[in-house]
């Protein structure tokens, strides 16, 4: 009996020892877990809570993130009244609806989503789903530009060209241009470029000039493709490279530019920089001229084309960009 006894006890006592190690090592554990959260938040900051919504959205399933966001935006909160614009603006799983999509853009405004200022500026601006309002969709430009919306800062500096709807104003622009070009917009890259070449509201400097159109470039704006190859070609702000200059106006004339097409089958028509090819350049001219551009100085260069090669580049350019069909 006595022997019962103390097996039972030591039993017991093993047992109690066990759950203290057990709840020590918990204790250490939620220490150690606190410790882990209190350096992640350090390293990245504090965790964002899952947005259902916005998930939903992102995998495409527009009706359920519509549903998800409908309660939310009825209570106030602005990321989800843009998110519900964002669906009826862009007939994403609905019906387009532009006004009611401009109705949410303005609630979310009203709440300070800078994302909803700067697509109901382009509302307004465009007279799309609201009457057409340059003036109010100027003002929300700046609104959203003062807020740090980059796409806003580089319409607010067009509009300081233009010099309408705001004051004229060309060192501002080329300083929210700048600022645009420096968070990787390849339009405002384009700008500021050409205003440090041209010396437009900002002190000229060429070769600065001609690396941002290469930055845009390179990001590919058509534009600044056809633009930067010129350089090149010319050698302006850059070394005379031909060879890389018509990379460049082969990639812009691929990417459906008519003044890179005409371009190119100039080069083409003489072999300057290239293989001489008078049926590849009548296939560009042709393409060109479907969007407008007739350059009789081309024609010229073109006068010897056979019949044969005309006609076979008349039906590549009908197929372009396309391969032709066999037989």
């Amino acid at each position: 009996m006595k022997l019962f006894l103390l097996k039972t006890l030591v039993i017991i006592l093993t047992s109690l020892f066990m759950f203290s190690a057990f709840m020590f090592s918990a204790a250490k554990a939620n220490e150690d877990i606190s410790e882990a959260s209190k350096i992640s938040q350090e390293i990245f900051g504090p965790r964002v809570p899952t947005d259902k919504a916005y998930g939903a959205f992102q995998r495409g399933y527009f009706l359920t993130a519509l549903q998800l966001a409908l309660p939310r935006a009825e209570l106030g909160e602005a990321s989800a009244q843009t998110l519900i614009a964002q669906i009826y603006a862009n007939g994403l799983g609905v019906a387009k609806n532009s006004a009611l999509a401009a109705n949410w853009y303005m609630l979310a405004d009203k709440t300070g989503d800078i994302n909803a200022t700067f697509e109901l500026a382009l509302l307004y601006q465009a007279g799309d789903g609201v009457p057409k309002n340059r003036e109010k969709a100027a003002q929300l430009f700046k609104k959203s530009a003062d807020l740090g919306h980059i796409e806003a800062i580089y319409n607010l500096a067009l509009l300081h060209v233009e010099g309408k709807y705001v004051l004229p104003d060309l060192s501002l622009a080329a300083n929210l241009l700048k600022t645009a070009a420096n968070y990787g917009i390849s339009e405002a890259q384009y700008d500021y470029g050409i205003m440090l070449i041209e010396g437009a509201g900002i002190a000229p400097d060429i070769k600065a000039g001609a690396n941002q159109i290469r930055l845009a470039a390179n990001n590919g704006l058509s534009a600044a493709q056809v633009e930067y190859a010129t350089l090149l070609y010319l050698g302006k702000g850059v070394e005379r490279n031909l060879k890389e200059a018509i990379i460049y106006y082969q990639g812009a004339a691929q990417n459906g530019n008519p003044v890179a097409q005409n371009r190119l089958a100039k080069l083409l028509a003489v072999g300057e920089g290239i293989r001489l090819n008078q049926q590849q350049a009548a296939m560009w001219r042709s393409l060109a001229r479907r969007q407008g551009l007739i350059d009789k100085s081309l024609d010229r260069l073109l006068i010897s084309i056979s019949a044969n090669d005309l006609a076979k580049a008349e039906e590549r350019a009908r197929f372009w960009p396309n391969p032709l069909p066999k037989n």
